[in-house]
């Protein structure tokens, strides 16, 4: 499993819409062709046109954690690792592609005081579970 790191490989994979949601994350997933090129407008690295943008084999994982959604940085954090750590145990099963998950809704603060609590672990591992198994359900459909 490699991590989506550059602005041109999100880009390329959050260009459609996602392929599963569920109450708080999104997933949107891309064919990550080896010699898939990088976007004309993305110049912004030297070279970037004439570089594939991912080399290598798949899956790719990336993460979208916005502020908006997570405002505590711990917090940020801790759902990045649950996401990357579910990936790796799924690695088998994920299709050869590129993927992105990313929060698109906050989680109660009422609810989950602490910033990293059990219970907040608890309830995102179990949505990413969900997440990742419905993927595993669509591809095998």
């Amino acid at each position: 499993m490699q991590h989506i790191e550059h602005r041109a490989q999100f880009q390329w994979v959050m260009a459609g819409p996602p392929v599963v949601k569920t109450a708080h994350f999104a997933l949107h997933l891309a064919a990550a062709p080896a010699a898939a090129p990088a976007p004309a407008g993305d110049a912004a690295h030297a070279g970037a046109l004439s570089r594939p943008l991912f080399v290598g084999a798949g899956p790719w994982v990336g993460v979208v954690i916005p502020k908006r959604w997570a405002k505590r940085a711990v917090t940020r954090n801790m759902v990045k690792r649950q996401i990357y750590a579910l990936a790796q145990e799924r690695l088998l099963v994920l299709p050869r592609a590129a993927l992105v998950v990313r929060l698109r809704s906050g989680f109660d603060r009422k609810q989950f005081v602490s910033a990293t609590s059990d219970a907040l672990k608890a309830a995102v591992r179990s949505e990413l579970q969900q997440l990742y198994s419905r993927l595993l359900e669509r591809s095998h459909a």
